[in-house]
């Protein structure tokens, strides 16, 4: 009998877990001088509720253990919090943390399969998850293998035509051991996202593709994981969680300030206020 695979951890220690993150996000983009810090900050507490709240299932000193979970950072400009999550779950040095966006470093400024364990997808350009997860899923069926696989989108990223086209695809092929978690922070690396391609009447749209859908604030980590685990008790379907978050969450002149998408914090003053906002928060 295999031993449980997942982790579980008291509330308390779940908060303190999206502060630790936050604070490795910060500090790796401040050495590296870039990276989007903001695009990372707003999807903390949804990394956190599927790694350390009892839904993943996963074996850091055996990354490719074939039945575990697959998670895949579709949106992959937030490989910072990636990187962040990984270390935290054990499966490297957090040292490694520090070599973000060196020249040959494999922590890379978006994820690559094969240069960290843990990561399962390359996805350097956006739209790409949902097809790659549809790939982990109908693979699975062909072995044998019973996972999930879990994909974290972006809402300016859900302006690309292959998210719709994967989304037709999933309903299509009834994969109900497929969850979306779409980031809906609202902002864009060019602007509001209602002002560049608004997505609106976004449940509806999903919806009208086949797919279960919910909604849940996605700075609760608790509502999270209660959402995640009502939805994988859909059958027949693709699931898709639109949480609702706050670009930048944590430094309050970064929230909403979509200036910052690819920016690092590099003022010495400015990093300690970020610093402290964190810790306190």
């Amino acid at each position: 009998m295999e031993k449980d695979e997942t982790t579980k951890l008291p509330q308390e220690e779940l908060t303190e877990i999206a502060k630790i993150l936050r604070l490795d996000i910060l500090k790796a983009t401040t050495r590296a001088g870039s990276g989007h810090l903001s695009s990372s900050f707003s999807s903390v507490e949804l990394l956190t509720a599927l790694f350390f709240n009892g839904i993943l299932r996963y074996r850091p000193d055996e990354p490719l253990w074939p039945k575990r979970d697959r998670f895949i950072m579709s949106k992959g400009h937030a490989a910072p919090l990636l990187y962040a999550v990984l270390a935290k779950a054990g499966y490297f040095p957090k040292e490694e943390l520090w070599r973000l966006r060196e020249a040959g470093s494999p922590v890379q400024g978006h994820p690559i399969l094969g240069k960290m364990p843990g990561v399962e997808a390359t996805t350097g350009s956006l739209g790409q998850g949902i097809s790659l997860g549809i790939g982990h899923i109908l693979g699975g069926r062909i072995t044998g293998k019973k996972y999930r696989v879990y994909v974290l989108i972006g809402d300016g990223e859900c302006q690309a035509g292959q998210i719709w086209e994967s989304a037709m695809a999933a309903s299509h092929f009834k994969t109900h051991e497929l969850m979306v978690i779409l980031d809906y922070n609202k902002f864009q690396e060019m602007g509001p996202v209602s002002r560049e391609m608004g997505l609106e009447p976004l449940i509806d749209k999903w919806q009208s593709f086949g797919w279960y859908t919910a909604e849940v604030d996605g700075h609760d980590i608790g509502a999270v994981t209660k959402k995640i685990h009502s939805l994988q008790e859909i059958k027949d379907q693709p699931t898709i969680l639109v949480a609702h978050t706050v670009k930048g969450k944590g430094v309050s002149f970064v929230e909403q300030d979509y200036t910052w998408h690819g920016r690092a914090i590099k003022d010495p003053e400015q990093y300690k206020a970020a610093e402290k906002e964190i810790l306190c928060g």
